[in-house]
């Protein structure tokens, strides 16, 4: 009787003990500074940056040691073979076999996408993205926004999420989906097929139908095991969400293929710099969901990395650039 009783206090504490531990875990013990106190600190900062090769050099190599985005930054032939398991980074529990049909889906390393070209030189075998416009989740690039955001893409991310609730599915017409790609050219559209069971449907309707229609764009899977190891390296480094940012993804693909990184328009805050109040994208103030993104735990990591000549961060007014978009 009271070997059980013994026992039976060990494993309350036991468990009171994981309780602790996941609530720091989840709600780390620091706080994080207010909007306001962000804008003083980056108006601070000013406008002066000094490129830091070292920590290029530094965030280069630890992004490639533990998450490899050279070679699984998407879904490719040579990475996801046939029967190999994928399982999702947002689902432990789900997973996706690769089979004839998806494997026909994932391209080839052979054809070469890519980000930086004047760092991957004489690496046949990189996946590549030349020279370096990466968007967001299909933002507009309609004629009211050129000034500020320009035209020119070489890769745009899209969220499952945004083919259910602005295309419908595409269960009941592609043509609209279609028609509102050709304004990103002949980029690459980078969709997360394998993280999260909902969105596996989706963006293989997404291919078929930009394969179908004969577009010039072409789909990239993000391989769920570079997200899950990119999202336990920044969890490391004090970004506690259940998922990074797709911004944070790219940016940590970005420092770990090119020799410099520039962000653009990441301002998580409802505040600008002039302390008025702004919305959350350039084209609309649709807010992330609540404790699904840390976005300003991100930014001040980035920041950290902005000071530090690591990469470099647009956060204010852009001035005009003659014959560029």
């Amino acid at each position: 009787m009271l070997v059980r009783c013994y026992r039976g206090k060990l494993s309350v504490w036991a468990a009171l003990c994981v309780l602790v531990l996941c609530w720091f875990y989840i709600f780390p013990v620091y706080r994080l500074p207010r909007d306001k106190e962000i804008v003083e600190e980056v108006l601070r900062q000013g406008e002066d940056w000094q490129r830091n090769q070292t920590g290029i050099d530094l965030y280069r190599f630890l992004l490639t040691d533990c998450c490899d985005p050279q070679r699984m930054f998407a879904v490719t032939k040579e990475n996801s073979p046939m029967g190999k398991v994928l399982w999702y980074d947002g689902e432990f529990y789900h997973s996706h076999t690769v089979n004839n049909e998806t494997y026909s889906l994932f391209v080839q390393v052979g054809s070469h996408i890519i980000i930086c070209s004047n760092n991957l030189k004489g690496k046949p075998t990189a996946i590549r993205i030349l020279s370096s416009s990466f968007r967001c989740n299909l933002p507009p690039l309609s004629k009211e926004y050129v000034d500020d955001v320009g035209t020119r893409t070489h890769l745009v991310t899209a969220n499952p999420s945004i083919i259910e609730k602005r295309f419908q599915n595409l269960l009941w017409s592609r043509k609209e989906f279609v028609d509102s790609m050709k304004v990103y050219g002949s980029s690459y559209i980078y969709m997360p097929a394998f993280s999260m069971k909902p969105g596996t449907d989706p963006s293989l309707r997404a291919y078929y139908a930009l394969a179908d229609s004969s577009s010039n764009l072409t789909m990239l899977f993000a391989n769920p095991e570079f997200l899950r190891t990119v999202g336990k390296f920044w969890k490391a480094r004090g970004v506690h969400a259940k998922r990074l940012s797709t911004g944070l993804f790219l940016v940590s693909l970005a420092l770990g293929l090119c020799e410099e990184v520039t962000a653009y328009g990441f301002w998580p805050f409802s505040v600008g710099l002039d302390e008025q109040p702004i919305s959350h994208h350039y084209y609309d103030n649709i807010l992330p969901y609540k404790w699904f993104h840390a976005m300003p735990e991100e930014f001040v990591q980035l920041w950290h990395l902005h000071k530090s000549g690591t990469l470099r961060m647009k956060v204010g007014s852009c001035p005009p650039q003659e014959g560029k978009s």
